[in-house]
């Protein structure tokens, strides 16, 4: 992991201040409904405080816990109406259905395909050893472009995984009431993505002593990650 976060400064200690952030990202909840249940629990603090901890640690928060993803990448885009304009959410996520990247554009053509593509290897540091898309003509451009020793496929149903994982982002659209801004919508995907990715652990496929068991996984994770 990169460097611990630093809370030096803050009026709040950090086992307020990484709960607040963690509450905001892992469920439905606004800033205000964070600002009453700490409030309910003795914690005086608005919800202003709240947003400028998401906005400080947030971030910091995600990138370390993005680490080393699977060698399979499911790559899909979905549109989003921000302030009435049409803008594109690129995602990949890992054959473990792992958010791996995303990136808010206002194109789908090959040179935003491209674009992606160079940041997920940034982010990774190394090429997959399948790339899985739909049959949009700008990801096997982008693929001879950046990454041509790639197996590239894009067979009927393959990319359902990445399909299915829109659909936390489609929910907090709907309860944030879209998003204000293509930055706003980079900014909070990018932390909602890997804490969502950390604590999905498929409570309907697993029985109840292993969902226990990842669960008190992911919670160990998230204390290495705020350092508390």
């Amino acid at each position: 992991m990169s460097q611990p976060p630093s809370y030096r400064g803050y009026r709040f200690p950090p086992e307020i201040i990484s709960p607040a952030v963690w509450l905001y990202h892992r469920f439905g909840l606004s800033f205000r409904d964070v600002e009453d249940l700490l409030a309910e629990r003795g914690i005086t603090v608005t919800y202003e405080s709240i947003r400028q901890w998401c906005l400080t640690f947030g971030l910091d928060y995600a990138r370390r816990l993005r680490g080393r993803m699977g060698d399979t990448w499911h790559l899909d885009e979905v549109f989003v109406k921000i302030q009435g304009r049409q803008q594109y959410l690129w995602r990949a996520v890992d054959e473990d259905g792992d958010v791996i990247d995303i990136l808010v554009q206002s194109q789908r053509h090959r040179l935003a395909a491209i674009r992606f593509f160079r940041k997920l290897l940034k982010g990774q540091g190394c090429v997959p050893r399948r790339v899985i898309t739909d049959k949009l003509l700008s990801y096997p451009a982008a693929c001879r472009t950046v990454m041509p020793s790639v197996v590239h496929r894009t067979d009927r149903y393959a990319n359902n995984r990445a399909e299915v994982s829109h659909q936390p982002t489609r929910e907090r659209e709907r309860q944030m009431r879209r998003f204000k801004s293509a930055a706003h919508a980079q900014r909070f995907l990018s932390v909602h993505g890997p804490i969502q990715s950390l604590f999905r652990v498929g409570r309907h496929l697993l029985r109840a002593v292993h969902h226990r068991l990842l669960r008190t996984r992911a919670c160990g994770v998230w204390r290495e990650v705020i350092c508390v």
